[in-house]
C-alpha cells in the first residue's frame, strides 16, 4: 500500500456529489458542504459494514450536539458509495445528526489521497478509514488510521476528535431507553431524559428488539426500561425520583 499522507494545511479537493434527496438528483459542491463552515469529516470502508455500523456512525451522531457547542457546523460522513447506499444507511442507523455524502466514483477520497484497493474483500476501490476538522475547506487537523492489515479503527472515532476540540471535554454517561409506539409513559420518560439535557439511544420494539430482550435484561414486562451509564433505572416514574435526587 502506498503510504498515506497527511493533508493538513491544505485545501480539500474540488469535487461535485451527485446525491439522491427525496425524488431528486441533487449536485452538491465541495463549496456547499465546505465554504465558510467548520466541518468534521470522517470517511470509511463502506455503508452497513461492521465496524462502520456498529461504532463510527453511531458515535458521531450521539455526540453531534456536543460537536455542535464547540463550534462545529456540521458533521460529514464520506464513503465510496452510491447515493441510494448511503440514503438506506443513514435511515437504517437513524442517523439524523450526521450528513452523509456518497463518493460513489472516489474522486474526493482520491484527491485525499486516502482511496485504497480492497480487492481482497471484493469491495474494490474504498476509502481508507480516516477523519478530519476542515475550516473553510482548510484542512486543520488530520486523524488517519496506521497503515496495518485489516481494518484499524484507533484514531478516526467521535471522541478523539472532540477531545482534539476540547482536551478538557468529558464524556456524559450513556442513556438507553426501551420504548413501544404508543407508549404514553415512553413519551414521559423521553420528556424527562431531554428536560434534564441527556441525549438518548431509543430502543424501540417491535424494530429494534422485542419484550423478550426487555425480559431477559430487566426482568420486566412493562416500558419504558431505561439504562443511564450501566446502571438500571427503571420505568418512567423510577426515572422521574433518579432525576430529582
Amino acid at each position: 500500500m502506498t503510504e498515506l499522507k497527511s493533508m493538513e494545511g491544505q485545501h480539500v479537493p474540488n469535487v461535485t456529489f451527485r446525491t439522491r434527496q427525496g425524488d431528486q438528483w441533487v449536485d452538491v459542491t465541495t463549496d456547499d458542504l465546505f465554504k465558510g463552515k467548520t466541518v468534521v469529516l470522517f470517511s470509511l470502508p463502506g455503508a452497513f459494514t461492521p465496524t462502520c455500523s456498529s461504532t463510527h456512525l453511531p458515535r458521531y451522531n450521539e455526540l453531534a450536539k456536543e460537536f455542535k457547542k464547540l463550534g462545529v457546523d456540521e458533521i460529514i460522513c464520506m464513503s465510496v458509495n452510491d447515493t441510494f447506499v448511503m440514503n438506506a444507511w443513514k435511515r437504517d442507523q437513524h442517523a439524523e445528526n450526521v450528513t452523509v455524502i456518497p463518493d460513489g466514483n472516489g474522486e474526493f477520497t482520491r484527491g485525499m489521497g486516502m482511496l485504497v484497493e480492497k480487492d481482497d474483500l471484493g469491495f474494490g476501490a474504498r476509502s481508507w478509514r480516516y477523519s478530519m476538522l476542515v475550516k473553510d475547506g482548510i484542512v486543520e487537523k488530520m486523524f488517519i488510521e496506521p497503515q496495518e492489515p485489516g481494518d484499524p479503527f484507533k484514531v478516526s472515532d467521535a471522541d478523539t476528535m472532540i477531545k482534539y476540540l476540547d482536551p478538557e471535554w468529558k464524556d456524559a454517561p450513556s442513556v438507553a431507553i426501551f420504548t413501544k409506539p404508543g407508549c404514553p409513559f415512553c413519551s414521559a420518560a423521553r420528556v424527562l431524559l431531554e428536560e434534564a439535557g441527556y441525549q438518548y439511544e431509543e430502543i424501540v420494539l417491535g424494530r429494534d428488539a422485542t419484550m423478550t430482550s426487555v425480559r431477559a435484561i430487566t426482568g420486566k414486562q412493562t416500558v419504558p426500561q431505561v439504562f443511564i451509564g450501566g446502571q438500571y433505572i427503571g420505568g418512567s416514574e423510577d426515572l422521574a425520583k433518579f432525576l430529582a435526587k
